[in-house]
């Protein structure tokens, strides 16, 4: 009777064939970041709103957002994202979401390495957009290391930045607000010579919740040691 079933198996894998591996699902960055959906949130510092973003998707490839105080919607500035392929990339700043551009932010160098900034290797260029995320997030973290120029479209002086960014890939995280999510964590700092001397004006770690959105946490210690957390997110 085994010697039977033992036949009957084999000739069954051998008609049919074994089974493949079940295929391990890929997230993307829209499904953190909401970039592609009419999508908004607060996040709150000290017990009162500290600050609002808002997505405004132009098209299936572009989507600008923008940053303020929400007592003071709109602000009259967005910074717009465009998805070509398997990047999101940083192509300039407008004076309001869904506005042509007035400040055209262009790279003069990229590099791309692992997360800790180590093994670092020439990007290159896509129109001198810089590359500001992956789409598919990997399993493992990477860094990211821009340097180039936002050149005002009205003449004004332009500035030169330095961008440096590690991101870390799906993990569990939690805030006052909401417990037991899924985020990846932006760790970033910007140096630029905004009217000032060329020195670092901003340092912070910020999560984006799964299914929720921006700033689920941010984490300031430049310029300041600033701590706010998402109370907020909805659709409009």
């Amino acid at each position: 009777m085994r010697r039977k079933l033992a036949i009957l198996l084999a000739t069954l894998v051998l008609v049919c064939g074994a089974r493949p591996a079940a295929a391990v699902p890929t997230e993307n960055y829209g499904q953190y970041s909401l970039m592609f959906e009419r999508s908004a949130g607060q996040y709150w510092a000290g017990g009162t709103a500290a600050g609002q973003w808002v997505w405004t998707p132009l098209s299936k490839t572009t989507s600008d957002i923008s940053w303020g105080d929400p007592k003071a919607w709109p602000p009259k500035s967005a910074e717009r994202f465009v998805r070509e392929g398997d990047w999101v990339l940083l192509d300039g700043f407008n004076d309001g979401a869904g506005r042509p551009l007035t400040q055209v932010q262009r790279v003069t160098s990229e590099k791309i390495g692992d997360a800790t900034c180590a093994g670092m290797q020439p990007l290159p260029s896509t129109g001198g957009r810089q590359h500001y995320v992956k789409w598919t997030i990997p399993s493992a973290g990477y860094c990211l290391d821009a340097t180039g120029t936002i050149k005002p479209l009205d003449g004004a002086t332009a500035v030169n930045f330095r961008h440096l960014q590690k991101w870390l890939p799906p993990h569990p995280c939690s805030n006052p607000t909401f417990a037991n999510q899924t985020c990846i964590t932006q760790i970033e700092q910007w140096w630029d010579d905004n009217k000032h001397p060329y020195s670092l004006q901003l340092s912070r770690s910020i999560e984006l919740a799964r299914g929720l959105g921006m700033a689920f946490t941010n984490r300031t210690t430049v310029p300041l040691i600033w701590n706010a957390d998402g109370k907020s997110y909805w659709h409009y």
